[in-house]
């Protein structure tokens, strides 16, 4: 029987983990990964950016109350993360939120996730890279006297006061030289990957608590007055600031994501992906609090705005000595390149498992049968990335990443209750969304809203257009090159 057009948007994926569909492209993924790198993965992919850099876009919009704009993003965060896990353990494949969606509420959402996701890794690696090479100069200049000339670490495209502004023969090149080192560690194996990647965490966690114990010695309670921000240049202060840099900050929270972007890599991803989900939302929300606590208290809100290698520069004028902002911004040149590692892991996963149900071309499904990595989607994924972190001000990136994070993490939570629909309350056994399938999924979309509302107007104007390309692409090539609609096809031409 032929399908409508509403049963084509509407079909759904068995919840049922599926390696179909591998065979003939290169084999399958391997599954490496146990619960301790799944855990890594998912703090190397969220602390770091949301620390490192986004204080300098955050403060100015709420002060000293950006501790409440983390405790916002955390709360929301925790709230998803909940709802990640229950799915996680129902629909243990790759693909994170775009296969939860296409499990439960249809083929159509779950393409506009995986147009948000595509969005919220690609822009994630490219302002985590950007944010590295400040850290990289400011490492330099420290060590050896030496700063990287202004034309090679700025942007060709930026962010003026008078709108965008193009800088000729200005390219960033740090980032992409960073995104070259992460895309040839990529290519040789996830194995090598993770295992490079937790232990570059470790060392990020070790950095921070350096950086908390200094900074903390430097602690003025004064520093925290007046609290919140006041309307001007930077937004409009108050409680609409803090909730304005509480969207700004969310997009650090996306290592929830990551880690379940490796469902099909993980050996018992029915227990490892929930548990590492839960273990690294803790470990990350305590770092974060822990950090901009000690940050705030060491330096006035007013000095935050434009900064450079912010947390380097409050260690130097806490100690008044240079040696320890060298070691803050050696610790931040390794945590940086986790961060981007593992958000351009999450991107190719994503893609991987699109291509693989049809809905974009076979190049993103090939998996290398030696190293069992996708190369020809890491490649792709990777020159995409270097190019935008190479010519862009990262002051374009950060709400949309957060934006693409916020509309995903919202179909995650309207999933829980449908597949409980569909499976039954008993359903599989293990982790479940406390309190019902209702209170918490709409808790969590509730914030998800209140952070959503706090962003810019370009970035809704921005996130539009992506989603008319994304609209776009689905009926043009989506619609008829899905596994569904062959597998419907096949079916139908049976019946006659």
């Amino acid at each position: 029987m032929k399908q409508t057009l509403a049963q084509k948007l509407l079909r759904t994926k068995s919840a049922e983990r599926a390696d179909d569909g591998a065979a003939g492209h290169g084999g399958g993924l391997g599954r490496s990964l146990g619960l301790f790198p799944l855990t890594m993965i998912g703090v190397g992919a969220t602390i770091g950016t949301g620390i490192f850099f986004t204080m300098v876009e955050a403060v100015p919009k709420a002060g000293p109350a950006v501790i409440l704009s983390f405790l916002f993003a955390a709360i929301t965060a925790g709230l998803t993360a909940l709802c990640y896990a229950e799915l996680a353990n129902r629909v243990p494949a790759s693909g994170s939120s775009y296969s939860f969606a296409y499990a439960t509420v249809g083929e159509f959402a779950a393409f506009v996730v995986a147009a948000c996701l595509l969005l919220e890794y690609g822009l994630a690696a490219s302002a985590t890279a950007i944010g590295w090479s400040d850290y990289l100069n400011n490492f330099l200049h420290n060590a050896i006297g030496w700063d990287i000339p202004a034309t090679l670490r700025s942007p060709m495209i930026v962010s003026g006061k008078n709108g965008i502004e193009f800088h000729a023969g200005h390219v960033n090149l740090p980032p992409i030289l960073l995104v070259m080192l992460c895309c040839t560690l990529l290519v040789r194996g996830t194995k090598e990957s993770a295992t490079t990647n937790a232990i570059m965490v470790v060392i990020k966690l070790a950095i921070l608590v350096f950086f908390s114990a200094i900074a903390l010695t430097g602690f003025d309670i004064n520093n925290f007055h007046p609290f919140y921000a006041s309307a001007g240049d930077h937004g409009p202060g108050g409680m609409a600031g803090v909730t304005a840099a509480a969207g700004t900050v969310f997009f650090s929270f996306i290592g929830i994501d990551t880690i379940a972007t490796a469902g099909e890599e993980t050996r018992n991803p029915t227990r490892d992906v929930p548990l590492g989900i839960l273990a690294a939302l803790i470990v990350v929300t305590v770092f974060y609090m822990l950090v901009a606590v000690a940050a705030m208290g060491a330096q006035p809100a007013h000095l935050f705005a434009g900064q450079e290698a912010g947390l380097a520069v409050i260690l130097q004028n806490v100690t008044g000595k240079a040696w320890p902002a060298l070691v803050l911004s050696g610790g931040a040149v390794i945590s940086v390149f986790s961060v981007t590692l593992v958000t351009i892991y999450g991107q190719t996963r994503i893609l991987y498992a699109i291509a693989k149900d049809g809905l974009i071309p076979k190049t993103f499904q090939k998996v290398n049968p030696r190293t069992q990595s996708p190369v020809s989607n890491t490649l792709i994924v990777s020159c995409i990335v270097g190019i935008v972190a190479g010519l862009v001000d990262a002051t374009f990136l950060w709400d949309m990443v957060s934006m693409g994070t916020l509309v995903a993490f919202m179909v995650v939570s309207i999933a829980v209750p449908v597949i409980r629909h569909k499976q039954g309350e008993t359903g599989r056994k293990g982790f479940r969304v406390p309190f019902g399938p209702y209170l918490v999924p709409g808790l969590s979309i509730a914030a998800c809203l209140y952070l959503v509302h706090g962003l810019s107007g370009v970035t809704y104007t921005v996130f539009g257009i992506w989603m008319t390309v994304a609209i776009l692409t689905y009926f043009g090539y989506g619609i008829h090159h899905s596994r569904m609609n062959r597998s419907a096809a096949s079916q139908g031409e049976l019946t006659h």
